[in-house]
């Protein structure tokens, strides 16, 4: 079994999608000083590697913690868009993708799609209700057309409209 981390590391200073918060993580407390350390964080809810919840572009829609747990996880693929989707599989793509592949998506009914997506493929996913997770990184090291076992799972955030996540890829299970 290997374990692949797709996450992009938090940290100040990291770039932020235009008008999204700046991340400030600051030393509350040290070891040295108060026997325990705890970081205070400020950041946007679509803060690096994340995923997004239908409410995120649909207002009246689903939050994360509305969610069910399994559209967080399952069976995925690398794919690209010449490729024939597996059916009820998460999907990546590696490379930038758009709203001309939706239909062909919509038919696989995948529970997540992630990778490189263009705003409106995004919003068309997420009013469909299927999960959305944007700037993985490693993606490419993934096999394309292997099956994976993925793992991103959000903060459950009271109508969270999306959530920084650790997301994983196992390989060899």
């Amino acid at each position: 079994m290997e374990i692949i981390d797709l996450t992009k590391t938090i940290s100040n200073g990291m770039p932020v999608y235009p008008g999204d918060p700046a991340v400030n993580i600051v030393v509350a407390t040290t070891v040295k000083e108060h026997g325990y350390a705890v970081r205070a964080l400020e950041m946007g809810s679509h803060t690096g590697t994340h995923v997004d919840a239908f409410s995120h572009m649909h207002e009246g829609m689903a939050s994360l913690d509305e969610i069910p747990l399994k559209q967080f996880c399952g069976r995925a693929m690398r794919v690209t868009p010449t490729m024939d989707f597996p059916s009820r599989t998460g999907l990546f793509f590696a490379e930038k993708v758009g709203v001309d592949v939706l239909e062909k998506i919509l038919t696989a009914s995948p529970p997540f799609v992630g990778g490189s997506l263009s705003e409106e493929l995004e919003r068309q996913l997420l009013k469909k209700q299927i999960v959305t997770y944007t700037d993985l990184e490693k993606l490419k090291s993934l096999r394309l057309g292997d099956a994976f076992s993925f793992f991103g799972l959000p903060l459950k955030i009271k109508n969270g409209d999306g959530s920084p996540v650790r997301a994983i890829a196992i390989l060899g299970e």
